[in-house]
């Protein structure tokens, strides 16, 4: 575990990674907290889909599980890239499974060093989101004591919905040893084209998948009727996490490094 934090300190990508995850969820809740008092303050609500004040900030939660995407690949990813040519070209995880040659409990810590930092970072990031959206909204705002009682639950939600995310990242990248491909794939799903969405086009079971499942520990919309609650969407989550992580480390066992 302390050279799991060790090498997760040294990554130059990791501090980009937890950079943005604090910042994006404030960030975006900030600008949407700011069209919905301006609209809220003309009385022109009518492009606005949600007009709810009480869990203004929680928005940001999806943009911000980039950054834990992004820390996810990283931890893992780094192991595979090689070094420079002055210092021999080589990967690290040649000298990390010679120092640690059992495999399942190397990626135990590795996990258990992401899901903690991960933790720590949005632990920070989605409480400032609520409490900045709140300030934004101003008269149109709650007072915080009223927030937690309401969200309170789904503030902890957003917490462990990233956590989730950033361990689905890490497996992926076990399993194809690679920072790109999974980049690419899970934040182009996150952002730009859902994946998860178009498949709700298609079969009301879209709703099973990890983030459609997982987004509603937060209240995120969801866009199949009938949708999953905050306990079930985590559970269900939590599980493609433990069959992903549990997949990746038979592979990493049977596999040449």
């Amino acid at each position: 575990m302390a050279a799991e934090f060790a090498k997760l300190a040294s990554l130059p990508s990791g501090y980009v990674a937890l950079g943005l995850l604090l910042l994006l969820a404030p960030g975006v809740a900030v600008v949407n907290t700011s069209a919905l008092r301006r609209a809220l303050d003309t009385g022109d609500t009518g492009g606005l889909v949600d007009l709810s004040t009480i869990d203004a900030g929680l928005d940001g939660i999806p943009v911000a599980a980039v950054g834990a995407i992004v820390l996810g690949v990283v931890v893992m990813s780094s192991e595979y890239t090689p070094t420079r040519r002055g210092a021999g070209s080589g990967r690290q995880i040649t000298a990390t499974l010679t120092g640690l040659p059992r495999r399942v409990p190397l990626l135990a810590a590795k996990a258990l060093a992401l899901a903690t930092v991960t933790a720590l970072a949005s632990a920070v990031a989605v409480p400032v989101s609520v409490v900045a959206a709140q300030a934004v909204l101003g008269g149109h705002g709650h007072p915080l004591d009223e927030v937690a009682a309401e969200i309170g639950g789904r503030v902890v939600g957003g917490v462990c919905y990233l956590v989730l995310t950033a361990l689905l990242a890490f497996a992926v990248t076990v399993l194809v040893r690679n920072g790109v491909v999974p980049l690419i794939v899970l934040i182009v799903n996150g952002t730009f084209v859902s994946l998860s969405l178009l498949a709700s086009m298609v079969t009301p079971l879209a709703k099973y998948l990890p983030d459609l499942a997982g987004g509603r520990m937060f209240g995120a919309y969801s866009p199949v009727e009938d949708p999953l609650g905050p306990v079930a969407g985590g559970l269900v989550m939590a599980a493609w996490t433990a069959v992903l992580l549990a997949v990746a480390a038979a592979v990493f066992v049977r596999r040449d490094a």
